[in-house]
């Protein structure tokens, strides 16, 4: 589908305020639940939905697509509405070119016709029912079919052909009950009569894979909403003296279901654009998004709950419905099992297989591949496995590498023209940054503090040390954390003293890292009186051989290095200030802003890397004389984690996306940070439960699976649940700045 012309973002939003705006005046909240039992109100509102035009999406992505039709189920879900959208979406998109079915459709788009679909028993879900044919006659029963009694059309997939029947003789339909709602029927057929379609196997495959996703977003959008009036309430809601919102707890549990939504969004998203724009990896992506939803949006529907408290029993309140529909969507078709194992296969077949690649556009692609050849050449296999028997502390630098590195530019990939970069936008970053962590290729340039300099330093300065950086001659750290300041930085004690045509510098610093590079960004209080804390703080760049510094590294848990520094009266040149006195919090928050957004990313790539090594162990492994890629609980699991990490990298293209507009993510910088550093931590306790002790010998140990990298990297998980702040204070930055919720 090369240059064919999709909807925009744009267009989308207005789709959806459009649709919002129609439900809203004629279906409103307050009267959904009477609205829904009413069949002159249903096919009412059907009626309006056709006139909108809504009803005809689905059969040419150009005029509006799964994407379209996903912000619509939505927006359904939001209002409660059980218009038959899913029904007429997948028969549009299974009968458009079929000129058997054209005036069938013509009447669905116009209204004129209400059709319920069902898969009968191509549905993996065998309470469905059946229906068989012969002689052009149909018997059967289908269950969970909505909307029934406003049904003209019953249609259902039978052998290899859609049925259409019309609603009336030879058909019946039984009310039902499923989840304490109304709704559901049975329909009985008796020898009924009907259009009938062929239809190719691959086809139902397709369809039940979209399917799954229009259920996934009307879900979605029943959880969202309900999520969204329990964060309005525990901004009002009182105990104790003040607003539940406040306590941490609720603001805790309230970050961890809008970041479960945003990821379930994200991928749902992801895999509607992919099936509209053609792309191999639909289908991966369909059976991720549905698993996910299965799994998450049930439990956010529990969380919701929790918030309101005894007000969410209650059935005249929204909440309850809500409830109802996200169970009933996400166990359709089977649920999460048949999905689970779809993605199981996948990656525990016979054949080795790799997650997706992400798209990120003509020009990034282009460029992922540029950067992957380049690596094929200068970091081959012997050369990483070299550097990997040798490496110390320093476990993430290799000198030879990073000038090798510096000759492509690449290190200034981003940075504006004016300081010998290229001007490559936020995507070819995230590309470069992928594909030098799927061969684990060392750390080089500076980016953090390039980015300082750029934005903060003289034009001496600039000269001087931007350079070095892009030619990856030096490597930076950070002297940032204290013994009492590591999240609250702006408590820091560690002082810089004015002292002629120096700054004296007195103090300790921990938790420092590449302790061992070149150049140090140190952060000292310069003026002591200053309110707030984070006023009177400066940077200024130290070289490690500065006199008076005196360095105490300390083993970590993950193998690496980190140290504890301390300073006697170092002097400093005036020249090594960094921006202006005082104004060091600019400094520092400024140049974390833009790396941050790339921390999500980072992580995601670090895991998928290692997910794909450890199926392929896996597939290798045999305990008990049988091989453990069969185990079904080891399969359901690695269904499981699949799903996750397609959810994490749609969640970390957002704050990158922002980037790329112009906007310095913040919170929205901390979803896939939390995400991805958690999701790493379970995944390394979840194979260690799949390969057992074996799993946790270390490097060097005979026997150690992938040399004892299953263990290592559970250990090394930890530092991304803390670095550059600790997930429960983006939690709080979540909770507060992106969903408002009091301080």
């Amino acid at each position: 589908m090369d240059g064919m012309q999709l909807p925009s973002d744009e267009e989308r939003g207005m789709l959806k305020d459009s649709v919002r705006g129609v439900l809203a005046q004629h279906w409103p909240a307050d009267k959904a639940l009477a609205f829904a039992a009413d069949t002159d109100r249903l096919k009412g509102i059907w009626s309006i939905l056709a006139e909108q035009g809504y009803v005809a999406l689905g059969a040419d992505a150009t005029a509006g697509g799964l994407r379209e039709v996903l912000v619509i189920m939505s927006e359904l879900g939001r209002a409660a509405c059980p218009a038959p959208m899913i029904d007429a979406a997948l028969l549009n998109l299974l009968l458009a070119t079929d000129a058997r079915a054209h005036d069938f459709l013509a009447d669905l788009r116009e209204g004129r016709a209400f059709a319920c679909l069902s898969f009968a028993d191509a549905d993996p879900d065998p309470a469905v029912g059946r229906i068989v044919g012969a002689n052009s006659r149909f018997s059967g029963t289908v269950n969970f079919v909505e909307a029934a009694s406003c049904a003209t059309h019953l249609a259902f997939l039978e052998g290899s052909a859609v049925v259409i029947v019309p609603m009336g003789d030879g058909t019946s339909a039984r009310a039902t009950r499923a989840m304490g709602a109304d709704g559901q029927y049975s329909v009985d057929l008796h020898g009924a009569s009907g259009l009938v379609v062929p239809v190719r196997p691959e086809r139902v495959a397709d369809l039940l894979a979209v399917s799954r996703l229009c259920h996934a977003a009307r879900a979605w959008g029943a959880a969202d909403r309900a999520f969204e009036l329990a964060v309005d309430y525990v901004k009002l809601r009182r105990q104790f003296g003040q607003p539940v919102g406040r306590f941490q707890a609720i603001q805790h549990k309230l970050a961890n279901n809008f970041i479960t939504l945003s990821g379930a969004h994200a991928v749902l998203d992801g895999a509607a654009a992919h099936f509209d724009s053609g792309a191999a990896e639909w289908r991966t992506l369909a059976a991720a998004a549905f698993a996910y939803a299965n799994a998450t949006l049930r439990q956010v529907s529990l969380e919701t709950h929790h918030a309101f408290g005894a007000i969410g029993y209650a059935e005249d309140h929204e909440a309850p419905r809500h409830f109802k529909r996200v169970h009933l969507d996400v166990l359709r078709h089977g649920g999460g099992r048949p999905v689970r194992e779809e993605l199981a296969a996948r990656y525990l077949g016979e054949r080795r297989a790799e997650l997706p690649e992400l798209d990120l556009g003509p020009q990034a692609n282009a460029f992922r591949q540029e950067v992957r050849t380049w690596l094929a050449e200068h970091w081959p296999a012997e050369r990483r496995a070299a550097y990997e028997a040798g490496k110390t502390a320093h476990r993430e630098y290799d000198a030879a590498f990073a000038r090798d590195l510096g000759t492509t530019g690449w290190l200034g990939l981003t940075w504006p023209k004016k300081f010998g970069g290229m001007e490559r936008g936020p995507y070819e970053l995230l590309a470069f940054m992928e594909e030098t962590t799927r061969v684990e290729a060392p750390r080089a340039g500076a980016p953090i503090q390039a980015a300082s300099w750029m934005i903060y330093g003289t034009v001496a300065q600039q000269e001087r040390y931007l350079p070095e950086i892009q030619r990856g001659e030096v490597i930076y750290g950070m002297w940032y954390s204290e013994p009492n300041s590591g999240s609250d930085l702006a408590s820091l004690r560690t002082r810089a003293e004015h002292d002629g045509e120096h700054w004296v510098i007195n103090g300790e610093k921990i938790w420092t890292t590449t302790y061992w590079g070149d150049y140090m960004w140190l952060a000292a209080r310069t003026d002591p009186a200053a309110k707030p804390q984070h006023a009177g703080i400066s940077v200024f760049l130290v070289r490690t051989d500065t006199p008076g510094i005196t360095r105490k590294p300390i083993r970590t848990m993950y193998d690496g290095e980190f140290c504890n520094t301390f300073f006697d009266n170092v002097r400093v040149g005036k020249e090594a200030l960094v921006g202006e006195v005082n104004k060091g919090w600019e400094v520092l928050t400024g140049a974390l802003g833009t790396e941050r957004a790339f921390v999500g990313a980072q992580i995601l790539a670090k895991l998928c890397r290692h997910f794909e090594e450890v199926c392929e162990h896996v597939r290798s492994v045999e305990v008990a004389a049988q091989k453990l890629r069969l185990d079904p609980v080891v399969r359901d699991a690695i269904g499981a984690f699949a799903a996750q990490l397609e959810v994490g990298r749609q969640l970390s293209i957002k704050p990158i996306s922002l980037l790329a507009d112009g906007v310095e993510p913040t919170w929205e910088a901390a979803i896939p940070k939390v995400f991805g550093g958690e999701l790493m931590e379970r995944f390394g306790e979840a194979a260690l439960d799949w390969l057992g002790l074996s799993a946790t010998l270390s490097r060097g140990s005979d026997g150690a699976p992938l040399r004892g990298r299953i263990e290592q990297k559970l250990r090394h998980s930890l530092m991304w649940v803390i670095s550059l702040g600790t997930n429960e204070i983006q939690r709080n930055m979540i909770a507060q700045r992106g969903l408002g919720l009091p301080r």
